[in-house]
């Protein structure tokens, strides 16, 4: 368990402003990386450019500043190639859920082994509504919240209304 004083300042600097969606290992993601293009001269400022990683996620652990996603894809000449994300990184700009995976392990490292049709991972349907959409900027994050909570006071307010004693004539 971390320290409160950690936390705090966690939750100070870091904020929960990123929404990514829900995944877990075995699901096939794609990952939208910003990459510093060459080198900023003095005033000028840095270039960006993003590149998609597309694979299956083998691995997540959880926590928010110090949580981490690892996902693991086929390259050229059939050469296994896996990267590490941070999960609270600014330069994790999207992150997409292609297919879910059907798996009963955490931790999907089994896989480094295997080739070709053996190395699949069967697949499980998404719920009706579930969400797969990343990316929600602050102002759509906040006016969310804030429907939420104008909900929450107008059926605390009918709640009271209703277990309020009745006048007698």
């Amino acid at each position: 368990m971390k320290n409160k004083l950690i936390e705090n300042f966690e939750k100070r600097v870091f904020k929960q402003d990123r929404i990514h969606p829900s995944f877990r290992p075995g699901d096939t993601i794609k990952v939208s990386y910003k990459i510093e293009e060459g080198t900023a001269k003095e005033g000028e400022s840095k270039k960006y450019r993003i590149q998609v990683f597309e694979g299956v996620c083998i691995r997540k652990r959880k926590g928010f500043v110090d949580g981490s996603f690892t996902v693991r894809k086929i390259g050229a000449n059939s050469v296994g190639v896996e990267r590490v994300f941070p999960l609270c990184s600014p330069y994790v700009d999207n992150i997409e859920v292609l297919a879910a995976g059907l798996v009963r392990r955490s931790r999907l490292f089994y896989l480094r082994e295997l080739t070709g049709k053996s190395a699949r991972i069967k697949t499980r349907r998404f719920k009706q509504g579930e969400v797969t959409k990343t990316k929600l900027t602050s102002a759509e994050a906040q006016a969310e919240s804030s429907a939420k909570l104008k909900a929450a006071k107008e059926e605390k307010k009918s709640r009271s209304k209703s277990k309020a004693p009745k006048k007698k004539k």
